[in-house]
């Protein structure tokens, strides 16, 4: 039911009818968890990534339809606009070389489906958000031909009732309006998925939440939006602000927005989806043909369609998600933190880090979100949105005095998280070799404050001296990107300088779509 939505009309039944089979799935997923109906524990990881189309003058291309066609593989679906794709890679024990093996079976997706998107003129780009995007390329016509994406727009276009804002200050002012959620379409993030059990849940969501920050720090890959430089990560305060359905009224009363950090640690899986009940309107009031208590009086495993729907429109940067397979419930943390790219290898050392530290803070004896008030964790990730790899950050100091010290990043993860997340990969069973080599790319990153956003800044900059005006620059510092990108090599060594050409398309704005 999540996948696929008929826009039918809506009216005041079906939220009625909605919200009662919402608590109904509600009380479902209570009694599974205190049953124990889930599955057995597997350590399994998934991972996910929405890329973009551009063409070879570094310009967004309209094509995911076309691309798709010729890919003719279920690893790859749409996104929200036509500029967008996404591949999903099958779920991995996380033990062994997996590592490697992730690493070298996106090599091979991603050649083959730049190959086929090269026969339309396109070509893959692995980036937080593709530089020369316009508020023009972002509109209702350029969302992706899906029922789904065109009612939620029109869900979330009815519920705020007026254009959506963007306001962003960062190196410079971002200042812009859209009658649809089409800005959202600019973000595109890695995606990691890590089966747990019930028991372990929470403990897993919390540090996951208190490492965000670090997440961004490190991997912060999107400086630019609609041709301003704005936070090291924008993609945040971007997708807040375009799904955010809140007119000012209600976000100055406090309302909550859709896209959220979330505001408290928690103790169960239960709290977050209670959260999504109590706080939030269902947007896509649909109601599936499951009746959820009697098919778990019967020793079934519902599917909670309409809690599962739900959840998909309430945007955490680390989300719960149930899901059944093969007949049985399992839960996992979704996180969606990290930007896309630079290339494949960054993208699995940001994989590795994360898969590791979350290991080991979920183990700890005194967690770290019993001395980190949320807030802090709160405010550490707008901080490293902002600031990126040069972020300060709040953490708790080691030793009897306790507290809070603010810590830079790049001296947290090298002088203590690196060595626990090393431990944590460990714990999982990761080949040292896999362990040592992608843990390597974090510190080298670290030591010379170099991440995608950061190269992303330098090359704009340095292409801006060399005599180009802003959009040359933006389209320049983005063919130099894609050049990068396919060699593999991760972003912390590649050069800023480069002899600066100019286009290989006339920039007088877009080729035809399709040609």
């Amino acid at each position: 039911m999540g996948e696929k939505v008929a826009a039918d009309g809506i009216d005041p039944a079906d939220r009625e009818r909605c919200r009662r089979k919402l608590h109904e799935c509600l009380e479902a997923l209570r009694r599974m968890l205190a049953e124990k109906r889930f599955d057995r524990p597997r350590n399994l990881m998934g991972l996910e990534i929405e890329l973009n189309l551009a063409g070879a003058d570094g310009l967004p291309r309209m094509l995911n339809s076309q691309v798709l066609d010729r890919i003719a593989s279920r690893d790859f679906q749409t996104e929200l606009a036509q500029c967008n794709l996404e591949v999903n890679i099958m779920p991995h024990r996380l033990c062994g070389r997996v590592l490697d093996q992730l690493a070298e079976e996106l090599r091979t997706g991603l050649a083959y489906a730049d190959r086929q998107a090269r026969e339309v003129a396109a070509q893959i780009v692995m980036i937080g958000i593709l530089p020369t995007l316009t508020a023009a390329d972002l509109t209702v016509a350029s969302l992706s031909e899906s029922d789904r994406y065109v009612l939620l727009n029109d869900q979330m276009r009815a519920a705020r009732g007026e254009d959506f804002a963007i306001d962003i200050q960062g190196v410079e002012h971002l200042l812009a309006s859209s009658p649809s959620i089409a800005p959202e379409a600019a973000c595109t993030s890695v995606q990691l998925h890590l089966q747990v059990t019930p028991g372990r849940f929470a403990a897993v969501w919390n540090a996951a939440q208190a490492i965000a920050a670090v997440q961004v720090a490190v991997g912060a890959n999107a400086p630019f939006v609609f041709g301003r430089e704005l936070w090291r990560e924008s993609r945040p305060p971007v997708f807040l602000q375009a799904t955010d359905t809140r007119p000012p009224e209600l976000t100055a009363q406090g309302v909550r927005p859709r896209t959220w950090f979330g505001e408290r640690w928690i103790d169960s899986a239960y709290d977050l989806f209670e959260e999504n009940l109590r706080f939030f309107p269902p947007l896509l009031p649909f109601c599936g043909p499951q009746e959820p208590l009697r098919i778990l009086d019967e020793g079934g495993a519902p599917d909670l369609g309409e809690l599962v729907l739900h959840n998909g429109t309430i945007y955490r940067w680390n989300r719960p998600v149930y899901a059944v397979a093969d007949g049985v419930a399992h839960l996992r943390v979704e996180n969606r933190v990290l930007p896309a790219g630079p290339t494949i290898a960054d993208v699995i050392a940001n994989t590795a880090f994360y898969y590791g530290l979350v290991r080991a803070l979920a183990e700890e004896p005194r967690p770290v979100w019993t001395r980190l008030p949320f807030a802090a964790a709160a405010e550490n990730f707008d901080t490293a949105c902002k600031n990126g790899i040069d972020a300060a950050l709040l953490w708790p100091r080691s030793g009897r005095g306790g507290g809070l010290a603010e810590i830079p990043a790049v001296r947290l993860v090298r002088q203590e998280l690196l060595p626990l997340a090393a431990k944590g990969l460990d714990a999982w069973g990761v080949e040292p070799a896999d362990r040592d080599h992608y843990l390597g790319i974090i510190e080298a990153r670290c030591a010379r404050r170099v991440n995608g956003a950061s190269w992303q800044a330098a090359a704009y900059h340095h292409a801006l001296h060399q005599g180009l005006g802003r959009d040359g620059a933006l389209a320049a510092m983005t063919r130099r990107y894609s050049e990068l990108m396919r060699t593999g090599e991760p972003v912390h060594t590649w050069p800023v300088a480069w002899a600066v050409g100019r286009p290989a398309v006339p920039e007088e704005r877009r080729v035809a779509e399709g040609a």
